[in-house]
């Protein structure tokens, strides 16, 4: 009886919560911008940009556009992905995402690698992408469109929208780049999307700038390569508007549009969660909001062009997926695909040892625009607690391990082990803000111990310390904001990373992780 019971009440559970209505935005928090969606046989597909950061072009999928499970990277080789010397405003920018006859197509801008445009493409999402695939139309933001056997491009190459048509499988461009249209005069008219409804063609784009000023205007056309008329009612979506203006999300823009299986139609845009003085640090996240688009008639997001927290309005079936665990140990001896590197990394200086990861020390530090032995996970809550039990194997006084807050190459916040003259370590906490560089604390350890690093957040500090023998010590604290991207720059978001530093060019330093926990508090 206590089984049928416990059965019964677990059918209920799932029950309510395929049918429970309403969500909570962003659908995808922390630094995940420039979301490109499409639907598939199976169900949704989206794609964020990653800058800097390798494996490039994180891919999600989901059965409700609401809860997202990241499945994997697009541009997971050093063939594909080239990094040198790439800060948070290089790199990977903001890919497009579409699905065409059994085939799935993902195109992008590398900064970093001559500013080229290229896509790559599978059978299999979940599985390896091709190599690149080069195209010659320039500009950032590509897009396809795929119609009657043919594939169209679009990009921005300098204040317009270009449109040709190529073979997506050479990247031969088969006719002359044509300007389409211009936008309504915001600046950095980009993000170009193409879709067809009710024998009209609607070019969306995203215009302002990727500040409070960034919005969202869509044009129309009956021919593909226009003239494209602007909907009167732009924008269709910002919050540098008086309804907005007291809201928490800010920067709304650079959307995609998909229609759902029911019929519905649906945005996905990036935005971030302001904090106080404007600031923010999680990055440009992914949010989602109802589109209402009539027969004939131009889309209508969320009722007035604007969108909340919680969204309280019909959703599809939803379908819940498994939360990240709090502690990630490394066991198994893989990173999931959530784990990423400054440029491309070198291999050989990540490995597991006796279920721990095992980071070899190099002198390249976290301030020298290159790839250290560095791998983290992206911050998702401004109130959380990470923590991580590490070791520090080493012989050379200066050597270093631990946890990193980091924003950029100039703007980090650490929290360390070091290797001392007289063969024993200290705990450092660092800050590294632009051209300065201070260390906060420096305490000396007395006894060889498990040593545990912790960094606690709210929206305004963050607050770091070190447990030992279960005791837990406070050594300092430091303001949300110098991380901003206001204040730091660059395109990115806060990544929570694990790192080894040696002070010398010939160290056999290596430190080992037990573990990286996370907790949103």
């Amino acid at each position: 009886m206590q089984n049928i019971r416990l059965y019964l009440f677990s059918l209920v559970f799932c029950v309510i919560e395929i049918f429970a209505q309403g969500y909570e935005n962003p659908v995808i928090p922390g630094f995940h911008p420039d979301p490109s969606v499409c639907k598939a046989d199976d169900g949704y597909y989206l794609v964020n940009s990653s800058f800097q950061y390798f494996p490039g072009v994180p891919l999600f999928y989901s059965r409700d556009l609401v809860n997202w499970e990241q499945i994997g990277n697009c541009l997971t080789r050093n063939s594909q992905l080239k990094l040198d010397g790439a800060g948070a405003g290089g790199g990977i920018f903001a890919p497009t995402i579409r699905y065409d006859n059994g085939t799935f197509y993902m195109i992008t801008t590398n900064i970093s690698d001559g500013g080229r445009n290229f896509l790559v493409h599978t059978k299999d999402p979940r599985g390896e992408w091709s190599e690149p695939v080069w195209l010659e139309q320039g500009g950032i933001d590509p897009s396809l469109y795929f119609e009657d056997g043919k594939c169209y491009m679009v990009s921005n190459p300098g204040g317009y929208i270009v449109l040709c048509e190529i073979n997506p499988m050479t990247g031969e461009q088969l006719t002359p780049s044509r300007k389409i249209w211009s936008g309504t005069g915001g600046r950095y008219p980009e993000g170009p999307h193409i879709y067809k409804k009710d024998g009209w063609y609607y070019l969306l784009i995203s215009e302002g700038g990727t500040e409070v000023a960034h919005s969202i205007t869509i044009a129309r056309s009956r021919f593909i390569d226009g003239p494209y008329i602007g909907n009167p009612a732009n924008p269709i979506l910002t919050h540098a508007c008086q309804a907005a203006e007291t809201n928490q999300i800010q920067g709304t823009g650079h959307a995609d549009i998909v229609e759902a299986e029911d019929g519905s139609w649906w945005m996905v845009c990036l935005a971030y969660r302001a904090m106080p003085g404007f600031h923010h640090t999680l990055g440009r996240e992914t949010f989602l909001a109802p589109v209402r688009w009539d027969k004939n008639a131009w889309p209508v997001v969320n009722g007035n062009g604007t969108i909340s927290l919680k969204m309280d309005v019909p959703t599809l079936p939803l379908y819940p997926v498994a939360e990240r665990p709090e502690k990630i140990d490394f066991k198994n001896e893989v990173l999931s695909s959530e784990w990423v590197h400054l440029q491309n990394p070198i291999k050989e200086n990540y490995r597991f040892k006796n279920g721990n990861l095992r980071l070899m020390a190099t002198p390249v530090t976290l301030s020298q625009w290159k790839s250290p032995t560095f791998v983290g996970i992206r911050q998702t809550d401004f109130d959380m607690e990470a923590a991580t039990s590490v070791s520090l194997e080493s012989k050379n006084a200066g050597d270093e391990a631990g946890l990193t807050i980091f924003m950029e190459f100039d703007s980090h916040y650490d929290l360390f082990l070091q290797q001392n003259n007289d063969n024993t370590k200290s705990v450092v906490l660092r800050y590294k803000l632009g051209e300065m560089e201070h260390i906060e604390k420096v305490v000396s350890l007395t006894k060889k111990a498990d040593i545990e690093l912790n960094i606690k957040s709210d929206i305004s500090y963050y607050y770091f310390g070190y447990t030992v023998d279960g005791v837990y010590h406070e050594i300092g604290k430091m303001n949300t904001r110098y991380l901003s991207s206001e204040t730091a720059g660059g395109f990115t978001g806060v990544i929570i990373g694990l790192y080894a530093v040696s002070a010398s060019e010939k160290s056999n330093a290596f430190a080992d992780f037990k573990y990286l926990k996370y907790k949103a508090k």
